[in-house]
């Protein structure tokens, strides 16, 4: 027990003696890298004074050569400019004596210049002096005043002038009247030369080629239901007849026509006929020629070099390539008229491009004319006005027709492009005879009416201007006449558009002086 005992204060006594012999040998240890430490430290320290002196060296050189560089390039500049400056002291110089000389060669010339004034002034004052003589001469000798001697003088010479102006404007009139007939004829013929059109070839019914005859029972259907189906959608006939291989489509609109000409066509091709598929190819075939309506109204404009048209007005003028008249391709005969007036224009000096745009659009009315009431001339005139059209070329369309008088050389253009399209050979199906019956048909009906003294059929037999008796028909009851009149025409006689109904009731007095 005793020696455990001590065995535990040796233990103890010798770990107190090891952990101090550590505890110094740590200090040691410590204390000497402290000591490298501070030796590196003092190391680093010099070599980055050393460093830094260096650095400070360099800049302060670079420093003095930005400095030289930019005093060298201080005093060149402050050079120049002391030489500029000099420069223009020299010319500021040399102009201020320019000047000077100029000044007295100024004050010379003004001095010479008053000499002369003074001897023009006293050389007037002696002719006036001289011509108050001569004038109180000459009233002496002929007894007359000065007043009364101008006044003689000017009567005289407009006498004189107006009689040389009177013979001057008979010869121009007479030259004008000699050569205004042949400058127009030569002009028109020019126009109609060099614009190469085609010859009428619309017509009114369309033919669908079939692949066999099986194909019209397929297309009437059972009972009938496609046949009506088709006619139902699209508005036209259908004329099923021994016709070999063919359908004929019959209809006075070609819009609706040339739908029911696709759809047939489409249909056929497809095989599958029956009244839900008629529908759909219709519908197809619709907005087909829609597109094909927009594309021809682009089209025109390219042919003719118009731009800038509204394109809602571009579409309703593509309408006019399924629109005829005496089976003239209404579209064909518009850009036809636009080249015509554009050559008549150019040779007589005024705007071309306004009167083929005129030309263009003259019969646009015609495209819609069976949708809205009224002549095709004032439908032309509401969508010109509606698209915000130049005011010449509404003029034009009203005036086309002679509705109204034509006041500008543009209308009166398009008027006889109008005429020049429509009367070239070839141009219209209606011939000469049926168009001198339906005339005079038109003239004879106006004269059966109790009244009615005289009647002609003008403008191409668009107006019928009747002549009444004043003694007979009073002004209240023309209003029933004219109507009277226009609802014979309408029952007894085919014409195209409108036909206007013009009485005229005219009273005169006549009395003699004896």
């Amino acid at each position: 027990m005793e020696n455990w005992y001590w065995y535990l204060i040796v233990g103890i006594a010798s770990l107190a003696i090891g952990t101090f012999i550590g505890h110094l040998l740590r200090k040691s240890i410590a204390e000497k890298k402290i000591k490298s430490a501070e030796a590196e430290a003092d190391k680093i320290v010099a070599e980055a004074k050393q460093l830094a002196e260096v650095k400070k060296k360099e800049s302060v050189i670079e420093a003095k050569e930005e400095i030289h560089k930019y005093k060298n390039e201080t005093e060149r500049e402050l050079k120049e400019r002391r030489n500029e400056v000099q420069r223009l002291e020299r010319r500021a110089i040399q102009k201020e004596e320019n000047l000077d000389k100029k000044l007295d060669s100024i004050d010379k010339k003004e001095e010479v210049l008053n000499n002369k004034i003074k001897d023009y002034n006293d050389a007037k004052a002696s002719i006036e002096e001289i011509k108050n003589e001569q004038i109180r001469t000459l009233q002496t000798i002929s007894g007359m005043t000065a007043e009364d001697a101008k006044k003689y003088l000017i009567d005289q010479v407009e006498g004189e002038a107006r009689h040389e102006m009177a013979v001057k404007l008979n010869e121009i009139e007479n030259e004008l009247r000699e050569t205004a007939n042949d400058k127009a004829k030569n002009i028109i013929s020019l126009a109609i030369q060099r614009c190469a059109a085609d010859s009428v070839a619309e017509a009114t019914v369309s033919v669908v080629d079939l692949p066999n005859d099986e194909m019209k029972g397929r297309i009437i259907g059972r009972e009938g239901r496609n046949i009506r189906a088709i006619e139902t959608l699209t508005g036209v006939d259908l004329v099923i007849d021994d016709t070999p291989e063919a359908i004929t489509i019959s209809c006075f609109d070609p819009i609706r026509r040339e739908v029911a000409r696709l759809a047939l066509e489409k249909l056929i091709s497809d095989g599958r006929i029956h009244p839900s598929r008629i529908e759909e190819m219709v519908e197809k075939s619709r907005k087909e020629v829609e597109q094909i309506i927009k594309k021809e109204g682009e089209q025109a404009l390219l042919d003719t070099g118009i731009h800038g048209l509204n394109h809602e007005l571009v579409k309703i003028l593509g309408r006019l390539r399924y629109r005829t008249s005496y089976g003239q391709n209404v579209l064909k005969h518009s850009i036809e008229v636009s080249h015509i007036a554009g050559m008549i224009a150019y040779e007589l000096g005024v705007d071309a491009n306004l009167a083929k745009r005129a030309g263009l659009l003259h019969d646009i009315g015609k495209a819609v004319d069976h949708e809205i009431e009224g002549s095709h001339v004032q439908i032309g005139v509401n969508l010109a006005k509606k698209y915000k059209e130049n005011k010449e070329i509404i003029h034009a369309i009203e005036a086309h027709h002679g509705d109204v008088e034509p006041h500008s050389v543009i209308a009166m253009i398009v008027q006889a492009s109008d005429a020049i399209s429509a009367a070239r050979p070839g141009a219209r199906r209606e011939n000469l005879e049926s168009y001198i019956k339906r005339l005079q048909k038109l003239e004879e009906i106006s004269t059966s009416f109790a009244g009615v003294e005289r009647a002609f059929a003008i403008q191409a037999g668009r107006e019928i201007r009747i002549m009444v008796k004043p003694e007979d028909i009073n002004d209240e009851s023309m209003a029933f006449v004219a109507r009277d009149i226009a609802k014979k025409i309408e029952e007894e006689l085919e014409y195209p558009g409108q036909i206007k109904v013009n009485l005229i009731r005219e009273t005169r007095v006549y009395d003699y002086a004896k």
